[in-house]
Order: structure tokens, then sequence, then C-alpha cells
């Protein structure tokens, strides 16, 4: 049995609990109070640390659970993720700026205000090619189909028939790829004037006048009007008065 401590670190019930019985049964086993009073030691050493860490916190210090003091303001690195977020350097000696003025991250413009120069070409490169510096590089037009042929002219023709110019027509006729379709040209202004007015008729007479020689050819003339005559027996289904026109 164990004295009556009066100087033990407990105090009410913990310390009447010293004339009782000095052993504890707990799970059906009985333990001896040594062990029990150590381990109440202990207990009540860790809560006078923490409330010592509580207290300490205040004044710029900490207590980690090693009872190690650590200055506040200082951040430990516990994880991976924040030594890589890190951008401070690793030696000390920077002075916290970012690199390269913020122009050498991945994926960045660059600085305001800079220009690049024209890249040269490398001799040495393997892919070199003595022939792309003398390269010109030209828009190609594919030629016309029948279907885009009519969609395409039919609009310009038409707005002719309202503002009168044939030079805004032939620069307009110049920008497109007519190929094998040039002969066509006659044959749509005239089935679509044989549909309009006496006026329109007479604005055809002169729009091919003026196209042949630019746009067209005289062969190219030629053809089309044979294929009008020929033509005739379906133009007169939309003109009835097509062949005296």
């Amino acid at each position: 049995e164990l004295d009556n401590l009066s100087d033990a670190p407990f105090s009410g019930d913990e310390e009447n609990g010293g004339s009782e019985d000095r052993k504890t049964e707990i799970n059906g086993n009985w333990i001896p109070a040594t062990s029990i009073t150590e381990a109440k030691i202990n207990a009540r050493a860790k809560r006078r640390l923490r409330k010592n860490s509580s207290r300490d916190s205040g004044r710029g210090d900490s207590v980690s659970d090693n009872g190690e003091t650590l200055k506040t303001g200082v951040v430990t690195p516990t994880s991976p993720k924040g030594k890589v977020l890190d951008r401070r350097s690793r030696s000390g000696k920077g002075r916290g700026l970012p690199k390269k003025g913020g122009a050498g991250g991945k994926g960045v413009w660059g600085t305001p205000g800079q220009v690049y120069d024209v890249e040269e070409v490398d001799i040495k490169d393997p892919n070199y090619d003595d022939d792309q510096e003398n390269c010109v590089y030209e828009t190609v037009v594919l030629p016309l189909d029948e279907r885009a042929f009519e969609k395409t002219l039919t609009p310009i023709i038409q707005e002719y028939f309202e503002h009168g110019d044939t030079n805004e027509v032939s620069e307009m006729l110049k920008d497109l790829n007519l190929g094998e379709m040039k002969y066509s040209v006659p044959v749509l202004a005239v089935s679509l004037a044989l549909e309009g007015k006496a006026s329109h008729r007479e604005m055809t007479s002169k729009l091919l006048s003026d196209l042949c020689g630019t746009v067209v050819s005289k062969t190219d003339v030629e053809k089309s009007f044979d294929k009008l005559l020929k033509d005739l027996p379906e133009l007169v289904l939309d003109s009835p008065k097509a062949p005296q026109v």
C-alpha cells in the first residue's frame, strides 16, 4: 500500500483516491496502483505543456509536439506541394522578383512593347531548301462549275441593270476564275435580258461590246450565240418573243 501523499501532484478526488485500495480492475485485469500513478503524472504533464503553448502563442513563439519552440512568421514546408509552389530562391540570394520581368514563363506573350525580329533561315538546317527563299505565294481561285457559275453571275448582271457601270462588271468578272465557262457569260446575260425590259436588252448589248477583248474573246462570243440559237426552243418557253428579239 502507498502512503498518503500530501505533496502529490493531485488534488481533490485524485488525492483522496490514494488511501483506497491500491489495485484497480480494468477490463477484468488487476493493474498495480504504481502504473496508474505514472500514467496520471504523464497526463498532467501533457496538459501543462498544452496550456503553456496556448499561453505563449500570442507572444510570437509556439511550441511544437516535441517541445521545441518555433518562431512565428516562418512557415515550415511540411508538404512537397508547398516546396514546388515556392518561388523564392533556393539559395536565399534572390530579390523575390519574377524571372525575366514576368516574360519567362510558359505560354506567355513576352514583355509589353516587345517586338520580335524576323527569324533568319539557318543554312545548316537539314530541312533547309534553296528554293524556299524564292517562293512566291499566290491565292488560288478554283474555276467555277456550271452550277456555281450561274449562282455567282446572276446577281452581278442583275445589279448591272440597276447601276449600268460596265467597268464594275468587268472588274468583278476578272476576280473570278471563269475557266471554260467564259463563253457562258453572253449566254446568261442575253437570257436574263430577254426576260427583262427593252432597256435591259440595250444595256446588255453595250455590256457585251465592252467585255469583248477584255474578259471574253471573239471566239467566246461566237460560241455563245451559237448556243443561244440551239437553245432557242427552250428560250421560247420563258420568253415567247425571243426569236424576234
